[in-house]
C-alpha cells in the first residue's frame, strides 16, 4: 500500500486548507518544493499534487512550479488541479508528471477520459467526491452530479482509468471518521487501485483504512497531509503501518 503525501499549492505558496475552504487557507513556512523535498525525506512513496489556483480560478501561473517540484524528487509526482483538457494532460506529462488527476472533467465528459486512456494508458487517474448516499460531486462538491459512485467507476474502469482517488464530500478530515462503507465498497467495484485522499484523525483511523478489504482487495494507497502537520501521527509512524498491510 502507497504512501502519498499531499501539497496543495496556492498563488505559489504551499497551504493547509483547515476547512477545504479556499479563503481560509492557511499559508505554510516552505515553498512549495521544500514541502515536496520534505515528505519525500520523511518517507512518501508518491507525492499527490493540487494546484488550487487552477482548479478554483483556471489559473495555471503554478504549473512552472509543479515542473520544479517534479525535478527535485526521486518519486512519482501526480498532479491534479484544473486538468479539463487534452493539451493540459500532455502538458503536464510532458513535464515528467507520473499520472494526471481528474475530477469533474472525467465525470461529464467521458469520451474524452476514453481517448485519453487509449493515447496514455496508466497514467490518468479520477478523483471521485462522494456524497453518503454515494452521489458524486462535482465542481468543488457545490454541484450533484446526478451520477453515482458504482457506475461511474465501473464506465471509467471500462475505458482504462489508471486508480481512484476517492474521499466524501464535505468530509473535515480531522474531525470525522473516514467512510469506511464507502471505501470498502469502492474497492469491490473495480480492479484498479482506489486510494484513500481523504485523511485519517488518527493512527485508529489510519489503521481502518488499511484494514480495508473487498473481493479479497484492499486500499491501493492512503493520502496523508494536514494530519500530519497538525501533530495527530508521524510520517514513520504511517509508513509502519502501511508495511505491515498483509503481514
Amino acid at each position: 500500500m502507497d504512501l502519498y503525501a499531499r501539497v496543495n499549492i496556492l498563488d505559489r505558496k504551499a497551504v493547509r486548507l483547515p476547512t477545504g475552504v479556499l479563503t481560509e487557507a492557511i499559508s505554510l513556512d516552505a515553498d512549495p518544493v521544500e514541502r515536496a523535498r520534505g515528505w519525500v525525506a520523511k518517507g512518501a512513496d508518491r507525492l499527490h499534487i493540487v494546484d488550487l489556483d487552477a482548479a478554483a480560478y483556471g489559473d495555471y501561473e503554478n504549473r512552472s512550479l509543479i515542473g520544479e517540484i517534479i525535478d527535485a524528487v526521486k518519486v512519482p509526482v501526480q498532479v491534479a488541479g484544473g486538468i479539463r483538457s487534452p493539451a493540459e494532460v500532455e502538458r503536464l506529462l510532458g513535464m515528467g508528471a507520473w499520472r494526471v488527476v481528474m475530477g469533474t472533467a472525467a465525470i461529464e465528459g467521458q469520451i474524452m477520459i476514453w481517448d485519453l486512456c487509449r493515447e496514455y494508458p496508466d497514467k490518468i487517474a479520477v478523483s471521485l467526491d462522494v456524497r453518503p448516499d454515494e452521489e458524486l460531486a462535482i465542481r468543488g462538491w457545490t454541484v450533484d452530479s446526478g451520477r453515482y459512485m458504482e457506475e461511474v467507476m465501473i464506465e471509467l474502469s471500462s475505458a482504462g482509468v489508471a486508480a481512484f482517488m476517492v474521499q466524501e464530500a464535505g468530509r473535515d478530515a480531522l474531525k470525522a471518521q473516514a467512510n469506511l462503507g464507502i471505501l470498502r465498497r469502492a474497492i469491490g467495484f473495480v480492479t484498479e487501485p482506489v486510494v484513500a485522499s481523504g485523511g485519517a484523525r488518527d493512527m485508529a483511523d489510519l489503521e481502518a483504512l488499511v484494514e480495508l478489504e473487498s473481493e479479497e482487495r484492499r486500499l491501493g494507497g492512503v493520502v496523508v497531509g494536514r494530519e500530519i502537520t497538525e501533530g495527530r501521527f508521524t510520517m514513520a509512524e504511517a509508513r509502519e503501518v502501511l508495511n505491515d498491510v498483509g503481514t
